[in-house]
């Protein structure tokens, strides 16, 4: 726990100050943060980091998270969407190159590891340069972290029935509930002391769904790990495991909130 507490610490001290200044420098910080998640991804499924598909998932996932308003090759018919099919096509033939070293299953994961680490980083950089962003994300973190404290406090002294013992034995059925009300109860004092225009009873429903949605987010992470035998994503925050471990949450609740429209 002491471990835990004084690397929580820690990435504080280094993370914040990125997203309270936000521009340039966020957006860099996140490319870093995404990067070293896909490699944590393709260490998963033992992929070299220093092959060639490695090096096509990373640049396929900057593409992710290139705004394309920046895209700016001027080239007819080459746009954001065409280099990304681009690099299916060569990812597909690199099935062939390889003879079968490379397969379908490998080129399948790449692309889906891409898009997946790709989506949540991307919103998460669109939330911070959006009006109020610095107050929406702040929103997010909290209700990300109220989810987790609650379900974890609920879960220890109340938890009975197991919610998914199969991909994540310690979680149970009253920890997550616990996990939503804490959030929801964060999300009312968070609505009170800060400048949302939205009313009460739209913070209460968003702040329920996105609590739901980040529990999801951390089963999916939890079913990763437990197919590919791994305790953690990676060792990079010590009692905390890798980047994916500490975002795997985020990555569904930003491109949550975006597709309702709430940000």
């Amino acid at each position: 726990m002491k471990i835990r507490i004084i690397t929580a610490i820690a990435a504080l001290i280094i993370f914040l100050p990125f997203v309270i200044i936000g521009g340039w420098p966020f957006n860099l910080f996140v490319y870093v943060l995404a990067t070293i998640g896909l490699i944590e991804l393709m260490k998963m499924r033992q992929i070299s980091v220093l092959s060639f598909p490695s090096l096509l998932a990373v640049v396929l996932l900057w593409l992710f998270l290139l705004p394309q308003e920046l895209f700016t090759i001027n080239v007819e018919g080459l746009n954001k969407i065409n280099v990304l099919l681009i690099i299916v096509m060569l990812l597909l033939s690199l099935t062939v190159l390889l003879k079968n070293k490379f397969t379908f299953d490998h080129a399948g994961f790449i692309l889906l590891a891409a898009l997946y680490v790709g989506m949540g980083f991307f919103f998460f950089i669109e939330t911070r340069d959006s009006p109020n962003g610095l107050i929406n994300i702040l929103y997010v973190f909290l209700i990300v972290w109220a989810t987790d404290t609650g379900a974890y406090f609920v879960g220890r002294s109340l938890g009975k029935r197991k919610l998914w013992p199969e991909i994540s034995p310690k979680k149970t059925i009253e920890g997550a509930i616990g996990g939503i009300v804490f959030a929801t109860l964060t999300g009312v004092i968070y609505y009170l002391i800060t400048a949302f225009s939205d009313s009460i009873i739209i913070i209460i429903g968003v702040t329920i769904l996105a609590s739901i949605f980040g529990q999801i987010g951390d089963l999916v992470e939890s079913a990763f790990k437990r197919h590919y035998g791994v305790k953690d994503s990676g060792n990079i925050m010590p009692g905390h495991g890798g980047i994916l471990d500490r975002f795997d949450s985020l990555l569904f609740v930003f491109p949550l909130l975006h597709f309702i429209g709430f940000m």
